[in-house]
């Protein structure tokens, strides 16, 4: 193959790409464009190129966590602001458990409850949940096998994270109104202990009983 077919094909392929982030309404993960195209692409080949193509324009390709996503470039982000919907208008309490989880992640309420000094109130969780930045990862392998929350792939594309490792320091968090004066001294921002989609050593996968308890998965008539 010659060295102008080479870069044709080249072309070719970061254009299916680009066509496949454009068109998706999620963020494109990596396994799904080495999925949709042919087999043998170097897609890190092809997301840097396709990255640089966009580097000076309106909108970027952005990583968030495993996957792509065109978003709008920073600044000229005021050109797209709006109101947050309600469902997003978190209480500070709500920010304060899901800064915790997201630097603590695996996490359970116990510990939430321990590291807050405040019991979470009734039906933050759940608002959190709802919200799509947080939710059930598994459970703990200790007595009981409390459920561990961790945060989500939503919540990493809202913040502009590319990954959970990401997360802005102290201060930041302070500033931003998600940590107050009630989070203890020992409160920590070290990098959290596991990977948004993978379960530590300490957790266990949920089983189908599990998801049932949780509310996750209603059987059908006659399903066990």
């Amino acid at each position: 193959m010659s060295d102008a077919d080479e870069q044709e094909k080249g072309l070719s392929l970061v254009r299916m790409a680009e066509a496949l982030v454009f068109a998706s309404s999620e963020p494109v993960s990596v396994k799904a464009l080495e999925e949709r195209l042919p087999e043998g692409a170097n897609i890190a080949a092809v997301v840097q190129e396709l990255a640089a193509h966009y580097g000076a324009r309106g909108v970027q390709l952005v990583k968030l966590g495993e996957a792509y996503a065109f978003r709008t470039a920073p600044d000229l982000a005021f050109l797209c602001a709006r109101e947050e919907e309600s469902k997003r208008k978190l209480s500070r309490a709500a920010q304060e458990v899901l800064a915790i989880i997201a630097y603590h992640q695996p996490v359970t309420r116990a510990e939430l409850e321990e590291i807050r000094g405040v019991e979470p109130a009734r039906g933050t969780l759940d608002l959190l949940l709802e919200t799509g930045w947080v939710k059930i990862r598994g459970r703990r392998r200790v007595p009981g096998r409390p459920v561990t929350y961790g945060t989500t792939q939503d919540f990493l594309d809202h913040f502009n994270l590319s990954a959970i490792g990401d997360l802005p320091g102290m201060e930041e968090l302070k500033g931003a109104g998600l940590l107050s004066a009630r989070i203890p001294a020992h409160f920590s921002i070290a990098p959290p202990s596991a990977q948004a989609d993978e379960l530590s050593d300490e957790e266990e996968p949920l089983e189908a009983d599990d998801l049932e308890e949780l509310g996750l998965f209603t059987p059908r008539d006659g399903e066990k």
